[in-house]
């Protein structure tokens, strides 16, 4: 099984993310309406911004830095992937402004489990470990980072390489 660390001490994780050049696992998510169904487009590159909660400041920032980001990318949708409730993403995004990218929920969701992320022991038990994935039309993974420190950013200039 593969680690992350919180705080340095580190977390066990149910699986591994996907690996560059395997076919990503399909998702369905869901949207801030409770309703919509979030899953991976055909026609756009998909970032996938995955990370336990809104409600931390290093997630707050990283689904800020993706916002940014998304609005300067062609054909590419981006969706940050949390456990949280829809009623805390869409609280938080109409807070922030957040306009550019999808917030989408795995409530209800093997999202964790498909993508080997969810935290099987710490204090973030049942939450979603800090990483990106970035997939190609096709379903190919492009990018893949478990992020060693839930409490670090992710490398998005490593996104921007995958993306170029």
């Amino acid at each position: 099984m593969t680690t992350t660390a919180l705080g340095g001490t580190p977390v066990t994780l149910v699986g591994d993310l996907p690996a560059i050049g395997s076919t990503a696992p399909d998702f369905h998510l869901i949207g801030t309406d409770l309703t919509t169904e979030v899953t991976r487009p055909t026609d756009k590159r998909t970032v996938l911004n995955i990370f336990p909660s809104v409600d931390t400041g290093v997630c707050a920032a990283s689904v800020r830095e993706f916002n940014e980001m998304a609005a300067g990318l062609a054909d590419t949708q981006v969706i940050c992937v949390s456990q949280d409730l829809p009623f805390a993403q869409a609280r938080f995004c109409g807070a922030e402004g957040i306009e550019n990218v999808v917030a989408a929920s795995t409530f209800r969701s093997s999202f964790g489990h498909d993508y080997g992320v969810a935290l099987t022991d710490g204090k973030f038990e049942g939450l979603l470990a800090r990483a990106v994935v970035v997939i190609d039309t096709d379903g190919t993974v492009l990018h893949s980072q478990l992020v060693p420190e839930i409490a670090q950013e992710p490398d998005y200039a490593a996104v921007a390489a995958a993306l170029a």
